[in-house]
């Protein structure tokens, strides 16, 4: 689908989407559970909606509402084929807990989901002796377990999710587990993971973030769980506020573990004008100076932050390329294709993104099925000198489905 967003000027109160990653963890934390848990906020984007399609391929009674899902976990394995869409953290939290049935499994996926490397997980089942096969390091898996503990050392440098996965899958093993993970990045993550392990009655010994402690037989405990808003999601209002006008977004926790609420420090440097309340944040058009940014531990920040440095007068650097890899799309390339197709120079140098502010032109652009780039055009759209034609918009659904409804709902002139 091609959506067109013309210039606007925005104003408006909006409220922040509900964290997917939030959503996925506490669907899997309600799967090992025994009873029922309600998830309250959830985010019914496309990723969560894989997660409840896998939670119930695993034996759980998953009750979709408006407002709150209901999860009875503790049931037996009904579908041996679980698919995971496009979801990253789908493949990497899920293939642990897959290998706690003793049946075989196969786990696949769609879209640019079929392109990223799954090695990682082999090697790391394989640690603990359970059966997982690869084709030829991609999708499909094929793993039989059952994952009864142990220990493993994984690489943390690409990605935390599948750390996640065995923090998840680990405590309900029989036997104790130690996992030695090497250059971890992406920190808060983990400890987003370990908050919602701690909710569910679960506990995991985080020495410094190299090395986590297990123990073994334990209960997750059914809940009620709220989730949050979703900082990567409000990261691209807040920068259309910036960009465009006044915008005053809702449900941002200041106490949040997620990684992008960074997206504040970026803005501050980039001197925007921010009002920060206790529940909503306000950001309002200024003069934008150029900034530098290290976005190491937050790489979904890049995409907004890349219409952010747009808009700001000279050269802006915002470091953590590397972590851009394997993600929806070779994001580093990406940005820098399309941006410069609206006359916006980005330049890769290293680890490091280089963003020659300017003048912003009106054009036709690609999301490459990528929803944070669709989002971020969207967003760099709202102040063009001309109408901009973004590709494949219908990828937002992968984590904000109602992204384009909320600029509209804030005057911005989108059409399709």
């Amino acid at each position: 689908m091609e959506r067109i967003v013309a210039p606007s000027k925005i104003k408006g109160i909006v409220k922040a989407p509900a964290s997917k990653s939030m959503t996925q963890r506490a669907i899997a934390a309600a799967l090992l559970a025994s009873g029922e848990s309600t998830i309250m906020n959830p985010s019914y984007c496309d990723d969560s909606l894989a997660a409840m399609s896998i939670a119930a391929g695993l034996g759980a009674r998953v009750k979709p509402g408006t407002s709150e899902m209901t999860i009875a976990g503790g049931g037996e394995l009904r579908e041996h084929k679980l698919n995971c869409g496009e979801s990253g953290l789908a493949i990497r939290m899920f293939s642990p807990i897959a290998a706690l049935y003793p049946e075989e499994i196969f786990v696949t996926g769609a879209g640019s989901l079929k392109n990223r490397p799954m090695t990682m997980i082999e090697d790391a089942l394989r640690q603990f002796n359970v059966v997982c096969t690869s084709n030829n390091g991609f999708l499909p898996l094929t793993i039989k377990g059952p994952l009864t503990g142990g220990e493993c050392e994984i690489d943390g440098s690409i990605s935390s999710q599948l750390l996640t996965g065995l923090l998840m899958a680990l405590p309900v093993a029989e036997k104790d587990s130690v996992i030695k993970v090497n250059d971890l990045k992406s920190r808060p993550y983990i400890d987003m993971t370990i908050q919602v392990l701690d909710k569910f009655g679960i506990k995991v010994i985080n020495d410094n973030y190299s090395r986590f402690i297990i123990p073994g037989n334990q209960k997750y405990n059914a809940m009620r769980f709220n989730v949050e808003s979703d900082w990567s999601g409000g990261a691209f209002l807040l920068i259309a506020g910036a960009i465009a006008g006044e915008i005053t977004v809702e449900g941002l926790r200041s106490d949040s573990r997620q990684s992008d609420k960074a997206v504040l420090s970026a803005l501050d440097r980039a001197g925007a004008r921010m009002s920060i309340g206790e529940n909503s944040i306000t950001v309002s058009r200024s003069d934008l100076k150029a900034f530098e940014f290290d976005s190491t531990e937050s790489p979904d920040l890049f995409p907004p932050l890349i219409a952010l440095a747009s808009y700001c007068k000279g050269v802006s650097g915002i470091k953590g390329v590397k972590r851009l890899i394997y993600k929806e799309s070779n994001r580093a390339a990406v940005l820098a294709e399309e941006f410069g197709k609206l006359n916006i120079k980005v330049e890769l140098s290293n680890d490091y993104m280089i963003v020659n502010g300017g003048k912003v032109d009106g054009g036709k652009v690609n999301s490459h099925e990528d929803h944070r780039i669709a989002m971020a055009l969207a967003t760099a759209a709202l102040g063009a000198s001309d109408k901009v034609t973004i590709k494949d918009s219908h990828c937002v659904g992968k984590s904000y489905p109602g992204f384009f409804d909320d600029l509209k709902k804030m005057g911005a002139g989108v059409y399709e």
